[in-house]
């Protein structure tokens, strides 16, 4: 296939472009290269992908209106996987411009590309965020995501409705992945994992949040990747059995679907940090704080759609994706 991937340069995107292209797909890759974290960082992942036969780079920013329709027009693409987001729940609180930005005006224009481009397949992230104030567990796609708790999850909830929308009204298949932590070589700098290994290795204290009592289902990068694949080949159909009077949300009449992406095993933070201060050789100082504004206590996955649909569920656990990410890690930064 010819697939476009958005959010090349970022974590999932360029491991996920890798893999497509070493099973011989042909993928152009979209990132802005913002300085949202480390550009640096960034060249270096799509340096690892400029070497590939198949693989072309299109720097561009998805709120580019024209730009986006002439790349559409021009590349005739099969399938889009739309990872390109402004990321992260504390950067929404002091920054909502950037998210209404890159997570509605950008995706729209992926919509309309897909549309009028006959793509056959769109998938993009969601995330487990949009579970907001739920705290039924684990979570479902079957639950009500009507309270959420940033502007970065409400983003990703309109992302989901406004795909619902195109897939009724166009017939464009879409699929939404509800992303669960995800972790792993090659990570965001501002995610946890990353903040604490850096700060136990320059000696200086982490940051734990609500005193420790935090649960996350943290998500191997490669497991992500596996299901995103897989999510891409199978195109969504509508569902015959789909009824207004007992409306399933992951589902609908239109080719539409949503699936969680979760380890199925919610770890505590303290666990976490202790399995990292094994694989450091060192042990943290810790800043216990209270929980910050937009974060929730606990996130838990429940897969049972992904598995009844593409036979996949992620299963690698921290004791072996932290000492990865650690190696990795030690690697890259010389250290």
């Amino acid at each position: 296939m010819k697939i476009l991937v958005t959010g090349a340069a970022g974590f999932i995107g360029s491991q996920l472009s890798l893999r497509f292209l070493a099973r011989g797909d042909e993928v152009v890759g979209l990132d802005n290269l913002n300085d949202y974290y480390s550009v640096a960082l960034k060249e270096a992942r799509l340096a690892r992908l400029e070497g590939v036969e198949g693989f072309r780079h299109a720097r561009m920013d998805l709120a580019d209106r024209e730009g986006m329709a002439r790349l559409f027009d021009e590349e005739g693409f099969d399938a889009v996987v739309n990872l390109a987001a402004q990321a992260g729940v504390r950067y929404s609180l002091e920054n909502p411009h950037a998210y209404v930005d890159s997570n509605l005006v950008g995706f729209v224009n992926v919509l309309e590309g897909c549309r009028h481009g006959g793509v056959r397949h769109l998938v993009y992230a969601s995330s487990s965020s949009v579970y907001g104030a739920n705290t039924e567990m684990p979570f479902s796609v079957d639950h009500n995501i009507d309270h959420p708790l940033s502007l970065y999850a409400a983003s990703k909830k309109a992302n989901e409705l406004m795909a619902h929308t195109y897939s009724h009204l166009y017939g464009l298949p879409t699929t939404g992945l509800r992303f669960f932590t995800v972790y792993g070589p090659w990570g965001r700098p501002d995610m946890a994992l990353f903040l604490f290994t850096r700060a136990i290795l320059e000696d200086r204290p982490i940051d734990v949040f609500n005193h420790g009592k935090m649960r996350r289902d943290f998500t191997y990068v490669d497991d992500i990747v596996e299901g995103v694949v897989r999510v891409t080949d199978r195109v969504p159909e509508a569902d015959p059995d789909w009824t207004g009077d007992a409306p399933r949300p992951g589902r609908s009449t239109a080719p539409y679907r949503v699936y969680n992406i979760g380890n199925n095993q919610p770890v505590e933070l303290m666990h976490m940090i202790r399995v990292l201060e094994e694989s450091l050789g060192r042990e943290a100082k810790k800043n216990m704080l209270p929980m910050q504004p937009g974060d929730v206590p606990a996130t838990y996955a429940d897969v049972r759609a992904l598995m009844e649909d593409v036979d996949f569920r992620p299963d690698t656990p921290i004791e072996v994706g932290i000492p990865r990410f650690v190696e990795w890690y030690r690697e890259y930064h010389g250290v």
